[in-house]
């Protein structure tokens, strides 16, 4: 029996099901959150299915998420984790050895071994795209709602298709999307990238003053005083960074913004070629190869992690 239909058995026998995903969520963890409750309610209307964690107002659209804390946790609850190969980075999850039985849906490199049966697929462009091929392989019904919300997180998550580990099987798999589901995908894009005036204004200020090394090491620092002045907040770098991917000199890039509401340092970090994950789960974080991020203590982790990426392209 093969992965994906192991994990629908798995799902038929549990009554109660909470899906949960990495803290800071983007749409593939959103979207595969709610795609995948809606496709297990829809098939199993007697199950109980909970889609929790906190989520940005940027991304209220995917829908309204559930309170851990109004579930009663038993031997017939199934716990889902998708988008995340970490245990500190599981959202609204306390104690995860409550839960006897978990199932990981994820396609970044393993740091945890936490679940008791997982689907794991680094060369998969999301984990919008992993659900996606659970339906097909189980011949399950794909609704316009379902297809919408796996549609957004696989473009977000491949930068509309332009990442490196966008494959010839995410093109078919979409294509197999949009002939079954007939969505009108551009009327999607809306809601994806609307930003308000005042992050195009933040934008500007980004590119005026971000510092470039000699090594090709692109870096900004953004303190709290900044988000105040133009009006963002601490996730909104990371609406920005991907406009840097283009930039001839630019080998490694990091914004580091100070999160003062959860004490931290945010590192939103992308690379044109040398592999960065390895040295942001050094700092608390990870990611995919060139897509990484980390949660930093303070300025001075922060500047650890400039030396040791500046340092890294010269190793290239």
């Amino acid at each position: 029996m093969n992965i994906f239909r192991r994990i629908y058995k798995e799902i038929k026998k549990y009554n109660k099901i909470i899906i949960a995903r990495h803290i800071g969520p983007d749409p593939d963890a959103l979207g595969g959150q709610f795609a995948l409750k809606e496709l297990i309610q829809n098939k199993f209307n007697n199950k109980k299915v909970y889609a929790i964690g906190s989520s940005p107002a940027k991304f209220k659209f995917f829908g309204n998420l559930d309170r851990l804390d109004e579930i009663n946790i038993d031997d017939d609850t199934l716990l889902i984790i998708l988008d995340t190969p970490d245990i500190k980075r599981i959202d609204g999850i306390d104690n995860i050895k409550e839960y006897k039985n978990i199932i990981k849906i994820d396609h970044h490199p393993i740091i945890d071994n936490y679940e008791s049966l997982s689907l794991i697929d680094e060369t998969s462009s999301s984990t919008c795209q992993l659900i996606l091929e659970l339906i097909f392989k189980n011949h399950l019904k794909l609704t316009k709602s379902i297809a919408e919300k796996l549609y957004m997180g696989i473009v977000s998550d491949t930068g509309r298709f332009m990442h490196d580990y966008t494959t010839k099987k995410t093109f078919e798999l979409v294509t197999k999307l949009l002939k079954k589901s007939n969505i009108n995908f551009t009327s999607l894009y809306s809601p994806l990238y609307a930003r308000p005036l005042s992050e195009i204004k933040f934008q500007g200020f980004i590119f005026e003053n971000i510092e470039l090394t000699d090594n090709g090491l692109a870096y900004i620092k953004i303190t709290d005083d900044i988000l105040k002045e133009y009006g963002v907040d601490a996730a909104s770098a990371g609406n920005i960074i991907s406009e840097l991917n283009f930039v001839n000199e630019i080998k490694i890039w990091m914004f580091l913004t100070e999160d003062k509401k959860n004490n931290q340092i945010r590192a939103n970090i992308r690379s044109r070629g040398p592999i960065i994950n390895e040295i942001a789960s050094k700092y608390g974080g990870g990611g995919h190869k060139y897509a990484s991020g980390a949660r930093l203590s303070s300025w001075d982790k922060a500047n650890e992690l400039l030396e040791k990426l500046d340092d890294l392209i010269t190793k290239e």
